[in-house]
C-alpha cells in the first residue's frame, strides 16, 4: 500500500475544518496555553517558503501542548490595513478592500494547505469595522486618560479635572508637555471651555500637537522612525524629509521606566531586550538653563539642555541647537541669517536615523547669538548642527569638547572661525589628541567651586549649586519620544474624532464604529489634505449621532471629522486580546476571557519588530492594565525570533564592453556568457582579449577597427536575476523558458547566450550555467519558492519537517530544494513500518528490548527538543528511530502507536492517517503524548571489543553484572580467543568491566 500524500492531506484538512478539531474553549478545566504568531500582512505575492517557518514552529508547540492536556489557543488573522494595498489602489483605482480580501483568500488557501492547527473561528482582520471599532474605543480611552507620576499609572482625565478645580496645577505630578503654565483653582474655574480643553490636551495620553515628523512626499504620509531605512522609506525607497505638522501623538514616554523594568520579567532574547533598552535610552543627569544674550530676541529667552555630565559645567565652550529648534529663527543675527536658513533647509532632507548614524560628517553654522554661562556669566557662542536632534532631550546641548569626542571633533573642525573659542580643559588630563570621556581617573580643575572633585562628587555639587541659583535641577531623561499616531492615508482606521472650533471631540463609544467612507481618489486632495478630504460624506451630526454630508456642516450641530487615519501599528497593538474573545460584539474581550487567557505564553515573529510593534504593544497593554482591562502587565511571556530562510538566487551575466576614453561604454550588448566564461574573462587577461575581439568581429557583427579595439579597457558584467524555476539541479538554464516568459517582457527575446564551451548556443541545447548566490528570499530577486509547489509534489508534512530540519529556528539558513527528497523518503520509510504491499502490517506481539530502546530514546529526545525549541534535532532523531525500527523489522503496535503520536506535531497528516489505520476513531490531536521511561534505556548487556596486544580482533556481548573474573573465564573459553593465542598463555589479562578486554603477550 503506497503513501499518497495528496489524498491523505486533503482528507485530514477537511476533517479538521468540519469537526473544529482545534477550536479552543474559554471555559475549560484544563490548564491554558496561548501560542501566537505575529500575524501577516496579506500581500498580493502570497506566501513563499520562508514565511511559514515560524508558523510551523508555533504549530509544533501548539500540537505538543494539546497532547499534554492543555487547552491551547492558537489563532490566526491578518494585519490588513497598510500602505501596499493603498499604493495598488492609487495605481489601479481598485478599492483596497477588494484587493485585501483577495489576498486574504490566497493566504488562507496556502495556510490551510500546510496543515496548521489554527482556531479559525477566532480569525481577526484589522481592516474589518467590527474589529477597528474596538481600536477606536481604545483610542478614546487614551484620550480620556492622563499619567499620574504619584500613582505611577494612567488615570481617568476626570481625576485631573477635579485636581484643577480644587487646587490648580502647581502640585500635579504628571507626564505632560513641557513649558506648562501654572494656574490656580480660581483661574481654572474661570477659564472658558476652550481654554480648559487646550490645557487638558497638554496632559492627555493621546494629544494633538505640532510635531517634527518624517514626511514622505512620494507616499504622501508621515512615517514612524522604524519605517525609514537609510534615510528613505522602507516601502518603496522614497526620500523622507523632516517637517512640522499638527499630528496626533501617543504619550508612550509616560511608560518609559515601566517599559524598561518590564524587560526584567519576560523571557525574551537578550538582543531584543538590549534593542529596546537602547531605544528607550535612559540617562541620569541634570536640566540646565542658559539665558540668551541676543539683541534679536524681544523677550527674554532661555536655552534648556539636558546633560549627563553637570560636573563639566565649567568646560562649556559653545552650545549647539538642533537646526529645527524653535529658537533658531529668533536668535539668529542678520549677518548669519542666510547661512543658517540654507543649513536648516539642507538638514530637513536628512532623516533622524541618517543623522544619528553619520558620525563622520561634521557640519554646522554659527547663529551669531550668545548664551550666558549660569555661573561665570561669560558669553557662550550658539551654533546649530545636525548631530543634535530636536526630538531627543531638549534639542540643545552644552558642548564640552574636552570631555566629549563629538564636541571635540566639532570644535576642532571649526577652530579659528568666527564663533568658535579655544577648547577649555577642566580635567587634570591631557586632551591634546582626544577628548577625555571617562567618568573616573581625574580631578576637576579650572572649575571654581568644583576644583579637586571627581565625577560623582562634582555631579552632586554642581546640581545642588544649579538648583540654588534656579538654573537647573536633577533629571532623568529618556531617548524614547512620543509616537506620532497620524497618517495622511486612506486605508487605515478612521479616528472617532470631530472638531468644534478646531478642538478635538470624541464620539461616544456607543456610536462606534466610525466606518471608513468611500472616496473617488486615494491620493491627497489638491489643497494637500489627506485622502479623506475627498469624501463627500464625512461630517458628524451631533444630534443624529451619525456621519452625514459635508454640505451640512454648520459648526453648530454638524462638524467636520478628522481627515487623518491611524497608523499601521494601531490594530496590531492589542490584537492578541481580541483573539481571546473574537466574537464579542460589545467589548474587545470579556473580563472572564481576559482573566482566563491572561497573556501570550509563546510569541513567535521577526526581530525586525523589536522597536516598533513590540514596544507599542507593551505600551498599550500596560495602559489597558492601568485602566482595569488587561489582566497582566506584559503581553508576551516568551518571545522567539525565527531566523530567515534565504533564497538561492540565479544570475545570468550580460556583457558590456568599456573603453578607456572617459570610461564610456563602447557597446552595451545583449549577449550573456555562462559562469565559467565569465570567470575566465575575469582571471585570464589573454582569454579576455581574444574573447573581446571575437565578440567584436563575430557576435556583434559591427565594423570596429583594430585601433579602437586596443582602446578597450575591458568587459563589464551586469548580473541579472532570472527565475530559479528556469534552472535545474545542475545549475543549467532553460533558455527557451526564459525567452518565452512574459514577466521579463522582451528583455531576453533576442539575447545571445554563450555556453560553457565558449560557443554561441543556437538550438537551446547547449549548457548555459548560471551563477548562484544566497540572498533574502524576495519576489524581486526571482528566488521565491512557492510552498504550494512543494506541498503538491512532496506534501505538507514533508515541507514542515524539511523547514525544521534546515537548522536551528533562530538562525538564518539557505533553502535548497534538492534536500527535500531525503525528508520525503523518510516519510515513505515511516509509512512502510505500518504498511506493506498488501495493506496494514501490524502485530500485537511483545516488542524486543531494542525496539523499546529506539522508541524511548526518541520520546526523550523529542520531548526535550520541543520544550527547548530545538526542532531540527528532533527531525534527525525521527530518522534515526525509523532506520533502527526498520532494521529491527518492527511492526509492533506497542511501538508504532506511540511513534505516530510522537510524529504528530511535526507531520500531522500522516500521523492522523496512521492513527486511523491502527483502528482508532477521532483525531490524534489530543491523544496523550508518550511518556519517557528510563528503564528502557538501562543497558543490561555490553558489547566488549576484545583486543590482543592492543589490537581489536573481535567483539563479544556479555551481561553487565559479571565480575572481571567471570568475564575472563568466558573470554578465555571462547573459540576465537583460542585461535588468536595458538596454544600460548597470555602474560596479562586486562579487564575493566563495562569497558575493555585486552590480552597481552
Amino acid at each position: 500500500m503506497k503513501y499518497f500524500h495528496n489524498e491523505i492531506e486533503a482528507k485530514w484538512q477537511q476533517y479538521w475544518a468540519e469537526n473544529g478539531t482545534f477550536k479552543a474553549s474559554n471555559n475549560s478545566d484544563k490548564p491554558k496555553y496561548y501560542v501566537l504568531d505575529m500575524f501577516p500582512y496579506p500581500s498580493g505575492a502570497g506566501l513563499h517558503v520562508g514565511h511559514p517557518l515560524g508558523y510551523i514552529a508555533s504549530d509544533i508547540v501548539a500540537r505538543f501542548k494539546r497532547h499534554q492536556g492543555f487547552n491551547v489557543l492558537h489563532p490566526q488573522g491578518y494585519d490588513s490595513f497598510g500602505l501596499p494595498a493603498e499604493q495598488y489602489a492609487i495605481q489601479t483605482g481598485q478599492h483596497p478592500e477588494k484587493t485585501t480580501k483577495e489576498n486574504i483568500a490566497r493566504y488562507r488557501e496556502q495556510l490551510d494547505k500546510i496543515g496548521f492547527s489554527f482556531d479559525w473561528s477566532r480569525e481577526v482582520r484589522t481592516s474589518n469595522s467590527d474589529y477597528y471599532k474596538h481600536t477606536q474605543w481604545i483610542f478614546i480611552q487614551l484620550f480620556n486618560s492622563w499619567y499620574n507620576n504619584d500613582t505611577n499609572q494612567a488615570e481617568d482625565i476626570a481625576t485631573l479635572i477635579e485636581k484643577f478645580q480644587k487646587e490648580g496645577n502647581a502640585n500635579v505630578n504628571a507626564v505632560c508637555d513641557d513649558n506648562i503654565v501654572p494656574f490656580t483653582a480660581e483661574e481654572w474655574n474661570a477659564f472658558s471651555s476652550e481654554q480648559q480643553q487646550k490645557i487638558l490636551l497638554q496632559y492627555r495620553l493621546t494629544y494633538l500637537a505640532e510635531t517634527e515628523v518624517n514626511w514622505c512626499p512620494a507616499l504622501g504620509t508621515v512615517l514612524a522612525n522604524d519605517e525609514i531605512v537609510n534615510g528613505v522609506s522602507e516601502r518603496g525607497g522614497h526620500p523622507v524629509i523632516r517637517k512640522k505638522m499638527t499630528q496626533w501623538s501617543m504619550r508612550i514616554s509616560a511608560y518609559a521606566e515601566r517599559l524598561l523594568q518590564g524587560l526584567e520579567t519576560i523571557d525574551w532574547s537578550e538582543s531584543i531586550k538590549e534593542s529596546q533598552r537602547n531605544w528607550i535610552g535612559k540617562s541620569v543627569g541634570a536640566s540646565v538653563t542658559f539665558n540668551v544674550m541676543s539683541s534679536e530676541v524681544e523677550t527674554p529667552a532661555q536655552i534648556e539642555v539636558f546633560t549627563t555630565r553637570p560636573d563639566t559645567i565649567f568646560g562649556v565652550t559653545f552650545m549647539t541647537l538642533a537646526p529645527e529648534h524653535e529658537l533658531v529663527a529668533k536668535i539668529t543675527t542678520p549677518e548669519q541669517k542666510e547661512a543658517v536658513e540654507a543649513y536648516v533647509e539642507a538638514t530637513a532632507k536628512r532623516s533622524e536615523r541618517e543623522r544619528m548614524a553619520d558620525v563622520k560628517t561634521i557640519s554646522g553654522v554659527f547663529t551669531g547669538a550668545y548664551a550666558e554661562h549660569p555661573f561665570t556669566k561669560e558669553p557662550i557662542p550658539v551654533w546649530i548642527g545636525d548631530y543634535v536632534l530636536a526630538g531627543y532631550g531638549t534639542g540643545a546641548v552644552m558642548a564640552v569638547p574636552c570631555g566629549d569626542e563629538r564636541d571635540y571633533a566639532f570644535a576642532n573642525f571649526f577652530k579659528g572661525t568666527h564663533g568658535m573659542p579655544e577648547i577649555k580643559n577642566i580635567f587634570n588630563q591631557d586632551i591634546s589628541e582626544a577628548a577625555y570621556g571617562e567618568k573616573g581617573g581625574f580631578e576637576l580643575v579650572d572649575s571654581d567651586f568644583l576644583n579637586g572633585l571627581d565625577y560623582k562628587a562634582g555631579m552632586t555639587k554642581a546640581i545642588s549649586a544649579l538648583e540654588e541659583i534656579g538654573a537647573g535641577k536633577a533629571k532623568v531623561n529618556y531617548r524614547l519620544r512620543d509616537a506620532v499616531f497620524s497618517r495622511q492615508r486612506y486605508w487605515g482606521e478612521p479616528f472617532p474624532v470631530y472638531y468644534v472650533n478646531g478642538l478635538p471631540q470624541m464620539i461616544e463609544a456607543k456610536h462606534l464604529p466610525i466606518v471608513l467612507p468611500e472616496v473617488e481618489k486615494y491620493l491627497p486632495t489638491e489643497d494637500g489634505q489627506p485622502p479623506l478630504g475627498n469624501a463627500t460624506e464625512w461630517a458628524w451630526d451631533t444630534e443624529k449621532n451619525t456621519v452625514v454630508s459635508n454640505d451640512l456642516i454648520d459648526n453648530v450641530k454638524v462638524f467636520p471629522l478628522e481627515l487623518n487615519t491611524m497608523p499601521g501599528w494601531a490594530g496590531s497593538s492589542w490584537y492578541w486580546m481580541r483573539y481571546m474573545d473574537a466574537s464579542n460584539e460589545n467589548e474587545f474581550a470579556s473580563a472572564e476571557a481576559l482573566k482566563y487567557w491572561e497573556n501570550v505564553d509563546l510569541y513567535i515573529g521577526g526581530s525586525e519588530h523589536a522597536t516598533g510593534h513590540l514596544l507599542y504593544s507593551r505600551f498599550w497593554n500596560k495602559f489597558l492594565k492601568d485602566k482595569g482591562f488587561a489582566p497582566t502587565e506584559e503581553p508576551f511571556k516568551k518571545l522567539i525570533n525565527q531566523g530567515m530562510i534565504l533564497g538561492m538566487s540565479a544570475f545570468v551575466y550580460r556583457v558590456t564592453v568599456a573603453t578607456i576614453e572617459n570610461n564610456d561604454f563602447l557597446k552595451a550588448t545583449n549577449i550573456y556568457v555562462s559562469k565559467s566564461i565569465r570567470n575566465k574573462i575575469v582571471h585570464d587577461k589573454s582569454f579576455a582579449n581574444n574573447f573581446l575581439i571575437d565578440l567584436a568581429k563575430n557576435s556583434l557583427k559591427d565594423e570596429i577597427d583594430e585601433e579602437k579595439l586596443r582602446k578597450v579597457a575591458g568587459i563589464v558584467f551586469n548580473d541579472l536575476h532570472v527565475k530559479v524555476d528556469f534552472v535545474n539541479l545542475s545549475d543549467e538554464l532553460d533558455i527557451r523558458r526564459l525567452k518565452d516568459d512574459n514577466e521579463f517582457g522582451k528583455e531576453f527575446e533576442n539575447a545571445i547566450f554563450i555556453g560553457e564551451n565558449g560557443e554561441i548556443i543556437v538550438d537551446e541545447n547547449g549548457k548555459y550555467i548560471v551563477g548562484r548566490e544566497v540572498e533574502k528570499m524576495s519576489k524581486s530577486k526571482y528566488n521565491v519558492v512557492n510552498p504550494d509547489d512543494i506541498c503538491n509534489e512532496y506534501g505538507a508534512d514533508t515541507l514542515r519537517l524539511y523547514e525544521m530540519f534546515l537548522g536551528p529556528l533562530e538562525q538564518a539558513k539557505p533553502w535548497n530544494t534538492a534536500g527535500i527528497t531525503g525528508v520525503y523518503g523518510f516519510l515513505k520509510k515511516l509509512w512502510r513500518l505500518y504498511f506493506d504491499d498488501n495493506g496494514l502490517n501490524i502485530t500485537n506481539e511483545e516488542p524486543t528490548a531494542d525496539m523499546y530502546k529506539s522508541l524511548h530514546k526518541t520520546i526523550k529526545k523529542v520531548t526535550e527538543d520541543i520544550e527547548n525549541f530545538s526542532f531540527n534535532t528532533s527531525v534527525s532523531q525521527f530518522m534515526i528511530c525509523v532506520n533502527e525500527l526498520s532494521q529491527q523489522k518492527c511492526h509492533h503496535r506497542a511501538i508504532l502507536e506511540p511513534l505516530a503520536v510522537l510524529v504528530s506535531p511535526y507531520a500531522p497528516h500522516i500521523a492522523e492517517e496512521l492513527w486511523r489505520a491502527l483502528g482508532h476513531e477521532g483525531s490524534i490531536a489530543t491523544v496523550a503524548f508518550p511518556k519517557f521511561e528510563e528503564k528502557y534505556l538501562v543497558e543490561s548487556e555490553k558489547e566488549y571489543p576484545v583486543s590482543f596486544n592492543g589490537k581489536m580482533r573481535f567483539t563479544i556481548k556479555l551481561p553487565l553484572d559479571l565480575t572481571a573474573a567471570q568475564i575472563e573465564e568466558i573470554v578465555m573459553a571462547d573459540e576465537r580467543t583460542q585461535n588468536q593465542l595458538q596454544g600460548r598463555t597470555p602474560n596479562k589479562v586486562i579487564i575493566v568491566p563495562g569497558k575493555i578486554i585486552n590480552l597481552v603477550g
